[in-house]
């Protein structure tokens, strides 16, 4: 089976809207309030007839764009109050939903790029027909300010290559600390471990998780998710993904069970200070492994015992075709196959252009290369050029998926991809 392109492409969407907390200066500069305390007062200064006509012409606007308006403005309330220490069994429900609408806004997570995905299979594999699988798929959407978050879908590949999302819930949430309100990122913390935990009622396609800490205020990029057996079939998902503040990175973990609750755990040693690492999906020999650039060019095997703490390890892979000569990184964690493990590659060539390969590990030492394809699996041309990084294609994470790889990638920093290949054909170009 030659690469096959599936027709399905997701694209940037402003429509897709969260509530999130506006922040507004608290703090005095002098002897007159802050804005914070001058806003708070104009609320509570008004008549109950003119807050009730704000707030009305506020749920107007909003109420039907959001997941629960009015308890999201309650919760924003409530940081409100737990700051300027107010008597809130003193201020109407009104007033207190009318403050809380004052500090919150919509913010367009995807509106600029959907981009880079991974894909895992789905903790739950019930009441498929027979060769399809029900997968998770993350993704790093793109909003005001250039912030990445990670959005998810959920869907099923069947047997005969189709992919069937399952559709967007008409209301985006972001998860918080307690799982039943905003968490209000004004004072971050300088850096985790945090936990997070997605709504209630709110559905996995509709969680956006947006940065938390100081280290990730400007982004939380490229999640690249693997489902890792703890042994015994004891899963846990785990992805890798680099924190950015404006100037600095680190690599972290997000780690889940359940896609309900994620912890959100910053890595320690030299490794941890680049991005791209890619976590192969069990422990090697009692190791864990993983793969990492750390010099920004070439690939390089890490070992750890523990998940957290990653030194720089052994380089396995340099660029030797011309278009991979710039520079090479992973496309997501390995792939366990019978014949070794199967890593795909990104390679970048001249005029910066991307393009995707492969090579094989040996099974039991993976610091060998027994291996490679000369040219791209998945180049830049044609309609995946063009966009906000022209020429790029690149992925967080494929699948097995059967006989074949399902490869989800993105394309010119804009949209999201979707390619199959048979495992044999491939491993046939090596």
């Amino acid at each position: 089976m030659e690469l096959f392109n599936h027709p399905l492409r997701l694209r940037a969407d402003p429509a897709r809207v969260v509530v999130r907390p506006f922040h507004i200066a608290w703090a005095r500069t002098g002897n007159g309030p802050s804005r914070t305390e001058r806003l708070v007062g104009e609320v509570l200064a008004m008549s109950e007839d003119e807050a009730a006509q704000e707030l009305e012409d506020v749920l107007q606007d909003f109420e039907a764009r959001h997941w629960q308006t009015r308890r999201v403005f309650m919760g924003r309330y409530d940081e409100i109050e737990r700051l300027m220490e107010l008597d809130g069994a003193a201020i109407p429900d009104i007033k207190r939903q009318l403050i809380g609408a004052y500090f919150c806004q919509e913010y367009s997570y995807a509106a600029a790029a959907l981009m880079n995905p991974s894909a895992v299979p789905h903790p739950d594999q019930s009441g498929l027909e027979p060769g399809a699988t029900r997968i998770v798929m993350s993704l790093r959407s793109v909003g005001e300010g250039h912030i990445s978050t990670v959005a998810f879908r959920e869907g099923i590949v069947t047997p005969a290559c189709e992919l069937i999302l399952s559709p967007e819930p008409p209301f985006a949430t972001a998860p918080d600390l307690d799982g039943d309100g905003l968490w209000d990122a004004a004072d971050l913390p300088p850096s985790g471990p945090v936990t997070v935990h997605r709504h209630r009622d709110s559905n996995l396609s509709g969680t956006v998780i947006f940065p938390i800490t100081d280290a990730q205020s400007r982004g939380l990029e490229d999640l690249r998710l693997v489902r890792f057996d703890h042994g015994g079939r004891d899963f846990e998902w785990i992805g890798t993904y680099t924190a950015y503040n404006g100037s600095a990175i680190q690599s972290e973990l997000m780690r889940t069970r359940d896609f309900r609750r994620f912890d959100l755990v910053p890595m320690t040693g030299a490794a941890a200070r680049n991005k791209g690492m890619a976590l192969f999906p069990r422990r090697i020999g009692g190791e864990y492994m993983m793969i990492g650039r750390s010099d920004g060019e070439n690939l390089f095997l890490l070992r750890s015992g523990d998940l957290t703490h990653w030194d720089d390890g052994e380089m396995i892979l340099r660029p030797e075709y011309g278009w991979e000569l710039v520079q090479i990184g992973n496309c997501g964690p390995p792939i366990e196959l019978d014949e070794g493990w199967l890593l795909l590659t990104h390679g970048v060539g001249a005029m910066r252009k991307y393009s995707i390969g492969a090579v094989l590990l040996d099974k039991d030492d993976p610091s060998k290369v027994t291996g490679r394809t000369a040219e791209p699996l998945l180049a830049a041309k044609d309609q995946d050029r063009e966009g906000y990084v022209p020429n790029v294609v690149y992925s967080c994470g494929a699948i097995r998926h059967g006989d074949k790889l399902f490869l989800p990638y993105g394309i010119a920093d804009s949209s999201v991809g979707f390619a199959f290949m048979g495992i044999k054909d491939l491993l046939g170009r090596m």
